[in-house]
């Protein structure tokens, strides 16, 4: 009997020995780096254990499917496994991809809106943003602000645009009413009109709120604004084709946006104004100058009179036949 009990106990003492080492060689095998190179971002699926391993055995994040079905079950009490596309980090564990499962943030991708686009090309760049998810909305001109938007994969392209207009109109709101008492305006719509054509005039942000008081003392005096870009705007159907030169024909004709024809603003914006031109628009220089010229040095030659406008545009044309 006695050597019975001695047996017994002998396997005992072998089976826990055994499963003590098998429990150490699987938290081992937990923490131990896994097969990814890089970092990498994976898109997880809704669906089982199964299906996320798939996906991630796929991926090169796990050389294990039934290992990490076994971990994500007996881990459950952690926490749900995320749908979302995520950023694996190199040589990740199992624990490590478990809680990049659980508690990592999405990837983040970024779109930039630039300044000065028109609604036809911020369409463009939407719908070249494979991130984006579903149909491609045309946006009202001037609509959406200018800026660096974040959103996850999958994101409604309508949904991001949405974003963006209730910013833009959030940021005009704001400067409208913070806008000099005197301007000649009778609406904030017609701030972003103003401020289209400051933003399509010049690039250079000192020069902004100058070239908004020229307009306003245009508008002042019942003069035509003359602004090219509303004539390049009128004559490409709203797409501001880069590099389009001006003809004598696309000057005469009548259009509602051809600054040379009609008078006063044209019926809306021709472009996307940032804040700072929406802010230069609503801000002017104190300045009695009506005339300006580019120069080749990328800023403008300012002018009171039409004579003195006259000489800029000489001076500056024969600077440009001496240094082509």
């Amino acid at each position: 009997m006695r050597r019975v009990v001695l047996a017994v106990l002998a396997l005992v003492a072998c089976t826990a020995a055994a499963a003590s080492l098998a429990w150490r060689e699987a938290l081992r095998r937990y923490a131990a780096p896994g097969p990814l190179a890089a970092e990498t971002a994976v898109v997880v699926p809704h669906g089982t254990h199964a299906d996320v391993a798939r996906a991630l055995h796929a991926a090169g994040v796990i050389d294990s499917e039934r290992s990490f079905r076994l971990g994500a079950a007996l881990t459950n009490a952690a926490g749900p496994l995320r749908a979302a596309e995520l950023a694996f980090p190199a040589h990740a564990s199992l624990r490590d991809t478990l809680a990049t499962l659980r508690t990592a943030r999405p990837v983040q991708h970024r779109l930039t809106l630039p300044e000065g686009l028109t609604a036809a090309q911020i369409a463009v760049l939407l719908d070249r943003e494979e991130a984006l998810a579903g149909e491609t909305p045309v946006p009202g001109e001037g609509e959406l602000l200018p800026d660096t938007y974040s959103f996850e994969r999958g994101t409604p392209r309508i949904a991001l645009a949405e974003r963006a207009a209730a910013a833009m109109r959030r940021s005009v709101a704001r400067i409208w009413a913070e806008r000099d008492p005197r301007l000649p305006l009778a609406t904030a719509q017609d701030l972003v009109t103003l401020a289209s054509i400051v933003e399509r005039e010049t690039a250079r942000p000192d020069e902004r709120p100058h070239v908004a008081a020229v307009f306003y003392n245009r508008l002042a005096r019942a003069m035509r604004l003359q602004s090219d870009p509303t004539v390049i705007y009128a004559a490409t159907g709203g797409t501001l084709t880069g590099g389009h030169t001006i003809t004598r024909s696309e000057l005469d004709t009548d259009h509602p946006y051809n600054t040379y024809r009609t008078r006063g603003l044209p019926p809306g914006p021709i472009a996307t104004p940032g804040p700072a031109s929406l802010l230069a628009a609503a801000h002017p220089s104190p300045s009695d100058d009506l005339y300006f010229v580019a120069t080749p040095t990328g800023g403008h030659a300012f002018a009171r009179t039409l004579e003195e406008h006259n000489r800029n545009v000489a001076h500056w044309l024969a600077a440009a036949r001496r240094d082509p």
